[in-house]
């Protein structure tokens, strides 16, 4: 069921399953609503954790009209809901909200107990003319310049079909038709075209101000980096030494929780009951 927390500038929908056990908060990436967790969170409900799975402020049924839409506002969100829960959890994010949760452990340290951060976008980014020699990378460059250029629900669908090399999910057409109709509603997609243009910057400051554990994870044919795993280390060892982890998950894109959910849940699974979350 939908609750609705009131933050400054707006309203965040979220939806909480499990009764018991350690809080886990999981947040999804741009142009996306909290069903990203729809194979996830089920999932860790039986491994014996509490989910609060978020929509990011415009996006699903949080509402639209926020003043922006930075990591560092999505990190005040998350921050907000876990105080509102009234209790530490663990963040879970995936692209922009990998960032999100980074600010928000590095600025709320006694309510986060570790991190999860999926294909983030955590680092300022730097593109090399030798990147585009990688033909998955510039595809995905491509589609996603023309979603935030033009906002195009065309361009976006174009950019996930890259997004998710080779198999699917065995709802795709149902998801999709999901997302475009979400982005069709008004306000939605001028959301995801300001979040396309905002610099991860601000998450790359604060990754030396991590002090709990953090699990990167990758798929190692993400488009949106040319080596998804040099990405990972190089946010890894932005870290205080010895935080950081990263997993790959091998044929998995820009979505490894949703694509290969059973090999990203063991991946995390692991990290949590290595940490005792």
């Amino acid at each position: 069921m939908t609750e609705f927390l009131n933050v400054d500038g707006g309203t965040i929908a979220y939806e909480v399953s499990g009764v018991a056990g350690p809080l886990v908060v999981v947040a999804h990436g741009m142009g996306d609503s909290r069903e990203a967790y729809r194979f996830f969170t089920p999932a860790l409900v039986e491994a014996g954790y509490r989910v609060a799975a978020v929509d990011l402020r415009g996006h699903g049924e949080s509402s639209v009209g926020w003043a922006s839409y930075t990591r560092t506002d999505l990190a005040g969100d998350l921050i907000a809901l876990v105080e509102h829960l009234g209790e530490p959890a663990v963040l879970v994010g995936h692209s922009i909200a990998g960032g999100a949760v980074t600010i928000a452990a590095a600025k709320a340290p006694e309510l986060i107990t570790a991190v999860v951060e999926l294909a983030p976008f955590t680092r300022k980014q730097e593109v090399r003319l030798g990147d585009l020699r990688v033909a998955g990378y510039r595809r995905g460059a491509t589609h996603l310049m023309g979603t935030t250029i033009l906002g195009s629900t065309r361009q976006w669908a174009k950019y996930l079909d890259v997004a998710y090399p080779g198999s699917k999910p065995a709802d795709w057409d149902t998801r999709m038709g999901q997302i475009t109709a979400m982005l069709e509603e008004p306000g939605r997609m001028k959301v995801l075209q300001a979040m396309g243009k905002i610099s991860p910057a601000d998450a790359g400051e604060q990754l030396g101000n991590v002090t709990c554990p953090v699990l990167i994870v990758q798929g190692s044919l993400d488009p949106d980096w040319a080596s998804p795993q040099a990405e990972g280390e190089a946010i890894v060892a932005d870290l205080p030494t010895g935080l950081g982890r990263l997993e790959m998950i091998e044929g998995a894109g820009h979505y490894p929780h949703v694509q290969f959910p059973e090999q990203t849940l063991a991946a995390v699974l692991t990290f949590l009951a290595g940490v005792g979350a």
